[in-house]
């Protein structure tokens, strides 16, 4: 491409298409028209000197004027509660059903390993003596030792508000961290398997299995629940990385981006539900059937959130991204 004949040519366009622009909403219908028109085409050119012959000053003027023309033709849009109740019965729902084939697989696998880290640690004296020394694991799993204190050492509000903050940042660690390949939100599962592990090892070592399922069982199940989706999610952005399928690299990863950044935000919520369990049920004294019933009701409740209400909203075309008109144009590519 030779630019200056190219720039010759079209320069006439970009002129009276910032001259549009600059007239702001005082346009006639005809005059309208021909802004959609010429914001089309110089969205084309600027593809082209992209692709072509990318000069850095003009590419400059063209990109912003494409995207003044773009906020000109579209409009902008306040957020409203209108948005607010689209995300949590469509948007939300439907991202977690369609990421159900990441996290429903490390649920399973990070649940196993947990289970195998317990049974290996309740089996084995010297691992239980690897992990501290007798005196201190007596005043872990005694009654009324460190494990049932720790759900009742502060109160209720502030311990429920704690938990929340912890697992929030834990969950969106998962979800930023996803773009490494996934690598670090493998990390992220294995410590929480690790440390869940050690506790049910300890604890049924002791024969005091039933009182640590007691404890973890009302607000866990929903938690762990919550952390297996961020980390689906993460690894889900990761293999993006590696696979972005027909799409380009950026456009996938944007897209996944806005997908995880409503994902946050949703088991952020999740999360608070989880927090609120833990700060007041966890530690009540309630019969241990009503507390475990109390979560195993709320964990049926999201999953029935999600494979009802999602699985709906997933095959009507929902998936998580925000409503067209707020994503970023996709110029066309030059062949």
């Amino acid at each position: 491409m030779d630019l200056d004949v190219f720039v010759a040519a079209h320069q006439a366009q970009w002129d009276r298409l910032e001259q549009l622009l600059g007239r702001g909403r005082k346009l006639t219908g005809a005059e309208a028209d021909e802004l959609v028109s010429l914001y089309q085409r110089t969205a084309t050119h600027l593809s082209l000197i992209q692709s072509s012959a990318p000069d850095p000053l003009l590419t400059g003027r063209l990109t912003q004027l494409v995207a003044r023309a773009r906020s000109t033709v579209t409009g902008t849009r306040r957020a409203s509660w209108r948005d607010a109740a689209r995300f949590f019965t469509a948007g939300f729902p439907a991202a977690v059903y369609r990421s159900r084939r990441w996290w429903i697989p490390a649920a399973l696998l990070s649940t196993a390993l947990g289970v195998l880290i317990g049974w290996w640690i309740a089996t084995h004296p010297e691992v239980q003596a690897a992990v501290a020394a007798p005196e201190q694991l007596k005043q872990l799993t005694r009654p009324g030792g460190e494990y049932e204190t720790y759900y009742s050492s502060h109160p209720a509000a502030s311990f429920a508000a704690k938990v929340w903050t912890n697992n929030a940042q834990a969950a969106a660690v998962c979800l930023v961290l996803g773009a490494f390949l996934g690598l670090p939100v493998l990390w992220i599962l294995f410590l929480n398997m690790a440390n869940l592990g050690v506790g049910l090892g300890l604890m049924a070592s002791a024969g005091r299995l039933d009182v640590f399922l007691g404890l973890i069982l009302p607000h866990g199940l929903l938690e762990l629940t919550a952390v297996f989706v961020a980390a689906g999610t993460g690894l889900r952005l990761g293999w993006t990385v590696v696979d972005p399928g027909p799409r380009t690299r950026r456009a996938a990863l944007a897209e996944q981006g806005r997908a995880a950044l409503g994902m946050a935000i949703g088991l952020a919520v999740v999360l608070f539900v989880s927090g609120l369990i833990e700060g007041f049920v966890t530690p009540s004294g309630l019969p241990t059937w009503a507390r475990i019933s109390i979560g195993v009701a709320a964990e049926a409740a999201f999953l029935a959130y999600v494979f009802v209400l999602g699985r709906r909203a997933s095959h009507a075309g929902e998936a998580g991204d925000v409503e067209e008109a707020d994503r970023t144009a996709l110029l066309p590519t030059a062949a």
